[in-house]
């Protein structure tokens, strides 16, 4: 049974590229990452003086959400909100060495990236939309609605969407084991949506340790 499943209704308006990490160390220090983090913080702020500037590299993502019949402006990709935040000259918000590796593939990306504890995760998932009254408990939030939303469920419930992960699967400090997932449009160049899924799984074993389990794209 495959991990992760495309519910039929949303076939062709999304792809995911996954991959799994095992063996990971999230509370360390990691001067690569603070490196390649500060490298990239300082190109978007020399590149873009302010959002508005920067439409064009918001647009996959945005697609992402107009393809469901959301209005991105109103409940942003995560990527354009880390990208926002940077533009406007604020800090990042510091996690640990894997949450903040997710978050620098997605602004270099500019596609939205779920982040998940795999051993936290009821396995099999399935990406569909949100049903009436579904939510989840999320980061920093009390409640995520995700009724009419792409979501991730698995045998729990809903866990996590292009907008926001969810507290239950959560990264924590001890967190060993992760998945990693870029949401795309449909239409999102495959080579690519490859190459990033590449880059992601080298960055995330060399600034946390570890191994890669796991790899796949779905469509």
């Amino acid at each position: 049974m495959p991990l992760f499943t495309i519910d039929a209704s949303i076939a062709g308006k999304v792809t995911l590229a996954i991959f799994q990490a095992a063996e990971l160390t999230a509370s360390g220090e990691s001067p690569a990452l603070e490196q390649d983090l500060a490298t990239l913080l300082a190109g978007v702020r020399a590149t873009y003086a302010e959002p508005a500037a920067a439409v064009e590299r918001f647009q996959p993502a945005r697609a992402l959400y107009r393809a469901l019949g959301l209005d991105p402006t109103k409940n942003r990709p995560s990527s354009e909100a880390l990208l926002r935040r940077v533009i406007k000259g604020r800090d990042l918000y510091r996690i640990n060495t894997i949450v903040d590796t997710c978050n620098l593939c997605s602004m270099d990306f500019a596609l939205p990236i779920g982040l998940y504890d795999t051993t936290a995760v009821r396995w099999p998932a399935t990406l569909r939309p949100g049903r009436e009254g579904e939510a989840y408990q999320g980061l920093g939030k009390d409640h995520v609605n995700v009724e009419g939303r792409y979501t991730l469920v698995d045998q729990e419930g809903p866990f996590g969407n292009p907008s926001s992960d969810s507290f239950r699967t959560r990264i924590r400090e001890d967190s060993t084991h992760c998945t990693f997932a870029i949401f795309a449009p449909g239409d999102y160049p495959a080579a690519r949506l490859a190459d990033h899924l590449a880059v992601a799984g080298e960055r995330m074993i060399r600034y946390n340790g570890g191994k890669l389990l796991h790899q796949e794209t779905i469509a």
